[in-house]
């Protein structure tokens, strides 16, 4: 049993010798190869490319693709610049919502009006090729080519919050929010003007009534104190010539 199990042994010794040797062999090759393309020395740009390229591997190759789509996302993005977000009016005043959209294409804009209790469509444009205005705001929105909007005749209910969103050809889309507040103008201070106003007005009537008596009076006392002071005349005769 000894004997048989040293003869395995030594069978098995030769072959694993030779896989050791053969796997040394292919690790030397690999590093000759190595050293033979770092040790070269490329002789133009091209060759220098292609020794980069030979030197990359798969997750550098993926990230630079990566890094190429996502440019050229940022080159077709949306873009949606606005000076001012906040907007206070009074009832019957008109505002202007100012953007300045900016696209590869020419995108489709769509307002919208949302409040606590309802949340309604404005109208939808492209600029240059449609506009469509909801009943409710018909007559009452302008649209513009840079994706502005204007809102005349202002009530209380149209205070709120009001967004405009973007998108483009691909199906991407952006979004721009503005926040309008309306003023309710205060009818009793109307009120109280108009009845000042009124008051003034008599008043200045009352005083040129009595202006114009006074003048009356003036004008009648004059002319009594000329007619004291004349002499009185008597009748004289008529002398034939």
């Amino acid at each position: 049993m000894r004997v048989c199990a040293y003869e395995h042994i030594l069978g098995e010794c030769p072959r694993r010798l030779e896989n050791v040797a053969s796997w040394r062999g292919l690790n030397a090759r690999n590093n000759e190869k190595e050293i033979l393309l770092l040790s070269s020395e490329p002789t133009n740009g091209s060759e220098m490319l292609m020794l980069h390229y030979r030197l990359w591997d798969v997750h550098d190759v993926a990230a630079i693709l990566c890094v190429a789509l996502y440019m050229c996302h940022l080159v077709g993005a949306i873009s949606i610049h606005s000076p001012q977000r906040s907007f206070i009016r009074s009832v019957q005043e008109d505002v202007f919502f100012s953007v300045d959209v900016s696209c590869n294409c020419t995108p489709i804009v769509q307002w919208t009006f949302m409040s606590a209790s309802v949340s309604r469509a404005i109208g939808t444009w492209r600029p240059g090729v449609f506009a469509n205005i909801t009943a409710d705001y018909d007559g009452r929105v302008e649209s513009h080519y840079n994706g502005s909007m204007g809102l005349a005749r202002l009530q209380l209910q149209d205070a709120g919050f009001y967004v405009v969103t973007v998108t483009d050809d691909a199906g991407g889309s952006k979004d721009a929010g503005f926040v309008l507040k309306v003023n309710e103008v205060l009818y009793e201070d109307l009120q109280y003007l108009s009845v000042s106003a009124l008051a003034l007005g008599c008043l200045a009537g009352i005083l040129m009534l009595c202006m114009w008596l006074l003048n009356k009076a003036y004008k009648k006392i004059v002319a009594c104190r000329r007619r004291k002071q004349m002499p009185e005349n008597d009748a004289t005769e008529l002398q034939p010539l």
